[in-house]
């Protein structure tokens, strides 16, 4: 099983659209580690609306490292170059040896 780690833009955006690309994130990624690999797919559930409305970005940010800690892949969907969360996000991936997929 391939835990996998979504990492997305969400400033501006409502949590219906935020849903949508995750799972539209997921069902790639889960297809390509099918093919590739073999092994079906898990979401490491790194999306919870209500924590970011009760603490702060950083907080959130937190947390979200700590779940990509339980993650065999991380996937980068696009736009992540331009979000800073998404960035640092990407940096821990590349520090620390977590297999990084960048969507297009």
């Amino acid at each position: 099983m391939v835990r996998v780690f979504i990492s997305q833009p969400m400033r501006g955006r409502s949590r219906e659209e935020i849903d949508a690309e995750r799972d539209a994130a997921f069902g790639e990624v889960a297809e390509m580690m099918l093919d590739a690999r073999g092994e079906d797919c898990q979401e490491v559930p790194s999306y919870i609306p209500s924590l970011g409305d009760q603490m702060p970005p950083l907080y959130v940010l937190g947390a979200a490292i700590q779940l990509m800690a339980s993650a065999d892949v991380a996937v980068f969907c696009r736009g992540w170059e331009s979000a800073r969360g998404c960035r640092i996000e990407h940096e821990c991936a590349v520090e620390y040896g977590v297999e990084i997929i960048e969507l297009a």
